[in-house]
């Protein structure tokens, strides 16, 4: 089972001790978890399960159900790619591989450094706009192999000038 830190350990049990466990608590329990650190590792399902009695196996298969949970930590930014019918039949599988020559993620992991998470989406609701790419908050509409690159050099820019302002790079606008 996967080892955590004291402190990751501390802030579980922390957690647990404040939404005060009882019957049917296990979601605030992984979502305050989740919230918190970031993801809910197997090490930590399993502290979870010593503390409030419920089984791993059920913590774990809830987990593995909602797609709000994440077992691995996820990059800074999220990116989505759709996948629904027009965006599929618009090139998203082409999109989706420039995507991660771009980021250096694999679709469904986190690139080596920690900046990008790639997630393959059934449907962005964008469907007039295929294929679509989401970076955090922001859509970009008609997105071809072609167009990533230079799409993700301006969201770089972009990260930059908000680190000299404090400002989340994709806050309030889209670009679709």
């Amino acid at each position: 089972m996967n080892e955590i830190t004291r402190e990751v350990s501390e802030s579980i049990s922390h957690i647990v001790r404040e939404l005060n466990y009882e019957s049917g608590s296990a979601i605030p329990i992984l979502q305050r978890v989740q919230e918190r650190l970031g993801h809910v590792s197997p090490g930590m399902i399993q502290q979870i399960s010593d503390l409030t009695g419920i089984p791993a196996s059920e913590l774990y298969g809830i987990v593995t159900f909602y797609s709000q949970f994440h077992l691995e930590p996820r990059g800074e930014n999220i990116v989505r790619v759709c996948h629904g019918t027009a965006c599929h039949l618009a090139g998203a599988e082409r999109v989706t591989h420039a995507v991660e020559m771009a980021t250096g993620a694999k679709d469904g992991g986190t690139s080596e450094d920690g900046r990008y998470t790639v997630e393959r989406v059934a449907c962005l609701g964008c469907c007039s706009l295929a294929p679509v790419v989401m970076i955090n908050e922001e859509a970009h509409a008609k997105v071809d192999p072609d167009k990533v690159k230079s799409m993700f050099r301006q969201f770089e820019k972009k990260i930059h000038e908000a680190e000299n302002t404090d400002e989340k790079p994709s806050e309030g606008k889209d670009h679709a």
